[in-house]
């Protein structure tokens, strides 16, 4: 089968940065789905693994993530799936990845593919909507009953654009979005924030030109370093900040005490990482996000395809990811 990996961490602007390779087909486990590749999509966590993970020696390392595919074959005690059915999931980091034409994943963490999307269209849901509902609904504990204020910082990017239209569509909560760019604004608006503020400029004045006093809940998904003593002074006491980013520089947790403010991690790998016991909770989500998005009530986050899936065409879709430009999601389809 036709792959794409990478053998050491290198900038993207290298020649070996990815490589097109080929691999024999892995065989399934017993809670495994053996899946044809369709389409993939490109998050920030692709750039990380290429730059950051350790050199694999003459051993390929197959990076991606989000993928929608086909289900060829089933492992011996797989009940959620057929062969024959449309998947989209986001994997398992420890796993090899989605840039692959063949692909195992364990059927927990697979859901089926909306009916109403393409495979491409699919293929840049599943990571962010993990991540968007596992932070907002697990971690910070928000629920269909919760108002108050919702502030995102980074609204504008991949997991942005799934949690504000989370929020907008199963809670009560005022949402502020933050954008730079007037198309970044343009776009989050779109998604469904009632609110729009620019994060180059200080989150206090751009609040208080909305009208808006203190946040309730504030989901910091990037630059949480630099937005972190902004964020404690917006948030109320006893309020709630949820993270998804890698700080720069260490944060003070002692700053949250005065408030009696609470921090709250999400890390969608977490789940399958640890086979924890509840695992079959991103089927069940992914199943609920192809529900709303046939209902009409989500819209998929394209923002880019740049491709068939090679390297040459990943390498310039990891570029633009490094870039800071991105717009909702990269996506690639076929080999």
């Amino acid at each position: 089968m036709k792959a794409v990996a990478r053998y050491q961490p290198l900038p993207i602007d290298h020649a070996e940065s990815l490589v097109d390779i080929t691999q024999p087909a892995p065989t399934p486990g017993p809670r495994d789905l053996l899946v044809r590749v369709h389409a993939v999509s490109v998050n920030p966590v692709d750039t990380k693994v290429r730059r950051g993970a350790p050199a694999t020696g003459d051993q390929p390392k197959v990076l991606g993530f989000d993928a929608a595919g086909v289900v060829e074959a089933v492992g011996a005690q797989v009940s959620l799936f057929k062969p024959g059915d449309r998947v989209y999931y986001a994997g398992d980091i420890t796993r090899p990845g989605s840039n692959a034409e063949l692909q195992l994943v364990d059927e927990r963490i697979t859901g089926r593919m909306p009916v109403s999307l393409g495979f491409a269209e699919a293929a840049a849901l599943p990571l962010t909507a993990i991540t968007a509902w596992e932070l907002l609904f697990d971690r910070l504990g928000v629920n269909a009953e919760t108002d108050g204020t919702l502030l995102v910082t980074g609204a504008g990017g991949g997991v942005g654009s799934i949690l504000v239209q989370l929020a907008r569509q199963l809670t009560k909560m005022t949402i502020v979005g933050t954008a730079s760019r007037p198309e970044t604004q343009q776009w989050v608006r779109e998604l469904g924030a009632h609110h729009v503020i620019d994060h180059s400029k200080p989150l206090g004045e751009g609040l208080n030109a909305a009208g808006i006093g203190a946040v309730q809940v504030v989901a910091s998904l990037t630059h949480t370093d630099q937005h972190y003593a902004q964020i404690i002074e917006a948030l109320a006491p006893q309020g709630r900040l949820g993270l998804i980013d890698d700080p720069a520089t260490p944060i003070d947790v002692m700053a949250l005490k005065r408030k009696a403010l609470s921090l709250h991690w999400e890390m969608m790998f977490a789940r399958p990482m640890f086979q924890t016991a509840d695992m079959q909770a991103q089927h069940d989500l992914l199943n609920r996000v192809a529900d709303l998005v046939d209902a009409g009530r989500l819209r998929t986050t394209v923002g880019e395809q740049f491709g068939t899936i090679n390297a040459t065409n990943l390498k310039r879709a990891h570029a633009f990811i490094e870039s800071g430009r991105a717009k909702g999601k990269v996506v690639l389809a076929g080999f």
